[in-house]
């Protein structure tokens, strides 16, 4: 196992945030400040400059985190290898809703195939309310979703934040806009997924929030498939609210805009969910290890 501080060290360089990567290893951030402060003295070096509220490498904490991230590189090999050898592999069914398994998780499991190649994750992929059934029905291990669940019957860590965003092609006449109205929006040609959809809920729960009626909303059609979605959208065959988690690739080659809604920002949490009773010692590792590699 790499040394503690070492590990502090590296995932302090990348996510540059001392309580973020508190959170993450599962420290208080005095024990992370403390681990950093031992480093930095028993090289005599000064390996972290602030930057805002968040922190920057040093050139002597470059030279570190070059050596550092070969020698994690090393003891995860060595751990593979061993326990490979052990020849024990274990299976996990892990449900996911349809933003995170379709944009977000798949290369946090490609990640973590190479790593842990003695694992074996199995990921479904279904609209929240589906994955709360099935996790109800002991048919997942664990899931993580993006809609609003029953606290009271699971138990819970958040993964991150996710923000609703409107989407429309740069056609449309939304896109010549500042910002919309949302009485527009919900009055013209707006493609909603499923219902049982956790992006579904939140918004529609918005749009209630601030002072209409569901009827209110004359949606233009109603899609299960982001991708279907999305390639409405880009056709200017209307527009969706939708997270801008799926919209990456459009955004970056400009198929896709994202117009300001006055007065509504909606901003949800992606969140680990599970029964009390499931292997929490797996749970606990996979989680950490999505936390930290979900930046990368």
């Amino acid at each position: 196992m790499i040394d503690i501080k070492l590990n502090t060290f590296i995932t302090l360089a990348k996510i540059k945030n001392y309580t973020r990567a508190a959170e993450i290893l599962n420290l208080s951030q005095p024990a992370v400040s403390q681990h950093i402060r031992f480093l930095e003295d028993y090289y005599n070096v000064q390996l972290f400059k602030k930057q805002g509220r968040s922190v920057e490498l040093t050139d002597e904490g470059k030279v570190l985190f070059k050596y550092a991230e070969e020698i994690e590189i090393l003891y995860r090999a060595a751990e593979e290898e061993m326990r490979n050898k052990s020849g024990i592999v274990k299976t996990y069914n892990i449900g996911a809703s349809m933003t995170i398994g379709g944009y977000v998780l798949p290369s946090i499991l490609a990640n973590h195939k190479k790593i842990y190649k003695n694992i074996t994750i199995l990921l479904q992929v279904y609209n929240t309310e589906e994955i709360i059934e099935k996790l109800l029905a002991r048919k997942l291990d664990f899931a993580i979703v993006e809609g609003p669940f029953d606290k009271r019957k699971f138990k819970f860590k958040k993964f991150k934040d996710d923000e609703l965003v409107l989407a429309v092609s740069p056609e449309h006449v939304f896109a010549k806009q500042k910002q919309v109205d949302i009485k527009d929006v919900i009055k013209g040609s707006l493609i909603l997924r499923e219902k049982g959809s956790g992006t579904r809920k939140i918004f529609e729960d918005k749009v209630v929030e601030m002072g209409y009626d569901l009827k209110d909303i004359e949606n233009y059609m109603e899609i299960g498939s982001i991708s279907a979605i999305k390639s409405l959208v880009e056709s200017n065959l209307g527009y969706t609210v939708i997270s801008k988690e799926t919209i990456k690739k459009e955004l970056g080659i400009g198929t896709i805009k994202v117009v300001p809604i006055k007065n509504m920002h909606i901003v949800r949490e992606f969140n680990f969910i599970y029964l009390p009773d499931k292997d929490e010692k797996f749970i606990d590792e996979f989680i950490s290890f999505c936390l930290k590699h979900s930046n990368d």
